[in-house]
Parts: structure tokens; sequence; C-alpha cells
């Protein structure tokens, strides 16, 4: 899109992160998605990524913070997948869609064992911990944007479409690890349609 959409993601000047680092979150964070975070140690991490301890210790100053590291680049990438959706789409109506599709892509080919931020919650029970707090404005960022991209598409109450939105891609993303993604992905798309149709006005 030429104008700013509210999937659009603030530019920043940020330093690029050394290699360590980013070999320290890459391999988090294929460690903690496929195995659990409570289940992968810290030396387990530093030997995959080929570091020293001192080395996670400088960077993050200890697991938690590398968690938090973890989820933050899931954020990133989510909030890069809407953006490039509201670039490639010039139509508000059809931005929706998109949306839709993109969603349904992420269960089929990237997010195959469940949602990250689900699956950490269910780790981290303290709703006051720095790992649930990341999680609950991950959350409201997502639900946010969804209702703004309804109500570019001018559909009816679009706070409703995007709880709606939020809980099918929540059950969809549970559903395609236990059930596979070639039952679940056509049931969340076709649902999802007739959600939005629903909103359309008369």
């Amino acid at each position: 899109m030429k104008t700013t959409t509210p999937t659009s993601v603030p530019t920043t000047a940020a330093k690029r992160p050394s290699a360590a680092r980013a070999r320290l979150i890459d391999t988090a964070t294929r460690l903690f998605y496929e195995e659990g975070i409570h289940a992968v140690g810290v030396d387990r991490i530093i030997d995959e990524a080929a570091v020293t301890r001192a080395t996670l210790y400088n960077q993050f100053g200890g697991k938690e913070n590398l968690v938090l590291a973890y989820l933050r680049n899931e954020d990133e990438m989510l909030r890069a997948m809407f953006a490039e959706a509201g670039e490639a789409v010039t139509d508000p109506g059809q931005l929706v869609v998109a949306v839709i599709e993109g969603i349904a892509a992420d269960i089929r080919l990237r997010h195959t064992r469940g949602c990250p931020f689900i699956n950490a919650a269910a780790e981290y029970p303290d709703a006051d911990g720095a790992v649930r707090r990341l999680i609950d404005e991950h959350r409201e960022w997502f639900r946010s944007t969804l209702q703004a991209v309804a109500e570019q598409a001018g559909l009816e109450s679009a706070a409703d479409v995007a709880a709606s939105l939020v809980l099918l891609r929540d059950a969809a993303l549970v559903g395609g690890y236990l059930d596979g993604d070639e039952r679940v992905t056509p049931a969340f798309e076709r649902t999802a349609r007739s959600v939005v149709a629903a909103h359309r006005p008369l």
C-alpha cells in the first residue's frame, strides 16, 4: 500500500545484533518451539549455537531473557507478515482476505506445532511475570490489528470480527498440530471467510 496502514511496522535504527546473539536466538527459537521451553536447558542451547556460556550471559543475562527474545522474535515475524500483506494489497476490502490466507499459510508451513505464545503461556502460569506480560502485549496487538483491518474493509462490528478471527486462529494452530493441517486449515479458511461474509454490510 502507498499509505500507512495499521499493519505497518515502524522502522528503527536498531543496531544489528552480533552473529553470536543471532545464533542464540535462532537456536532458542527452534528448540523452544519444537521441544518446549522448560525441557531445553542452557547447556543445550550453548552447545548447538556454538557459543560460550559467557556469551549467553553477556548477551541475555540468563535463560528468561532469552525466552523473551525468542517470543519477541516471533512477534516481529508476525508483524512483518502483516506489513507485507498491507503492502501487497491495495484494496482494503481484500486485505482481510489476504490476512486469512496468510494465517492459513502460517499454520500449514511454519507453526506446525501450535502457537508459540499459547505454548509459552502454558509453561509460565504466573500472569504477572515478564513472559506473560509480553504474551499479553502481543495478543493485544494482534487483536487490535485485526480490528483495524476489519474496519478498513468496511465490516460491521469490527471488534467482533477480530475476536472471532483470534479465536479461530488459536483453535486452528492447536488443531493443526493435533489433527494435521490438511484437515484443519481448510476448516479455518472456510469458517474465517464465513465470519467476514456475515459482517459485510448489505
